[in-house]
């Protein structure tokens, strides 16, 4: 691999590991028919797009999640659970690997995501590590739903490239969404996929990056 300076790193599935099929199955069991429509790793209905870039708030998300099921009488409670039943956590090893890269590069964090599961992130690691927030295993954190932008658009990679002064020769970006992928790469940036089998872990050391 050229040379690499800066690692952008995405969030779900990459350091925070998420089980889309728990999410899509309690959705299911909720009264969603066309799940697949609704809610996948690849492409969901367009509510989760406009939540994911701030432009509704979380009220008007679950009042969205409500109409679609067609059930008023379903609570904030519910909803919540249902939204966050997705995030799992963050196995210890990312966390260390995730200081050794900022030791070594500029790291960045560029994550599609939105104020429910940022809020549930943050209670999970003050109480599974202590920690207030990422802030401390990156140079800056980019959140979709505050910067109003989102994965695979353009716009917001070229956000985090510009206002970094990153050269995209010289940054990796890591996701576990082809798509996501397929913009950074058209824009000149390194890439590489985590999979379940390819884990951070892996794609670093075989890489040769740590």
């Amino acid at each position: 691999m050229q040379i690499i300076k800066n690692i952008i790193f995405d969030y779900g599935n990459v350091v925070f590991l998420l089980d889309f099929n728990k999410t899509r199955t309690t959705f299911t069991e909720l009264g969603i028919s066309n799940i697949d429509s609704f809610f996948s790793h690849a492409g969901h209905d367009p509510l989760f797009n406009e939540y994911e870039t701030g432009r509704i708030s979380t009220p008007e998300f679950r009042d969205g999640v409500r109409r679609i099921l067609n059930r008023p009488e379903l609570s904030d409670a519910i909803i919540d659970d249902t939204w966050n039943s997705l995030l799992i956590g963050v196995p210890a090893i990312n966390h260390q690997l995730l200081l050794e890269a900022k030791a070594r590069y500029r790291t960045f964090l560029l994550s599609n995501n939105n104020e429910l599961h940022l809020a549930y992130i943050h209670k999970y690691l003050k109480k599974q590590y202590g920690l207030a927030s990422n802030e401390g295993f990156f140079e800056k954190t980019y959140y979709s739903h505050l910067v109003g932008m989102r994965k695979p658009d353009a716009d917001i990679f070229n956000l985090v490239l510009n206002e970094n002064d990153l050269k995209p020769e010289e940054t990796l970006f890591i996701d576990d969404s082809p798509q996501h992928i397929k913009t950074a790469a058209q824009l000149g940036i390194h890439t590489a996929l985590v999979t379940a089998e390819n884990t951070l872990e892996q794609l670093l050391k075989t890489s040769k990056l740590l």
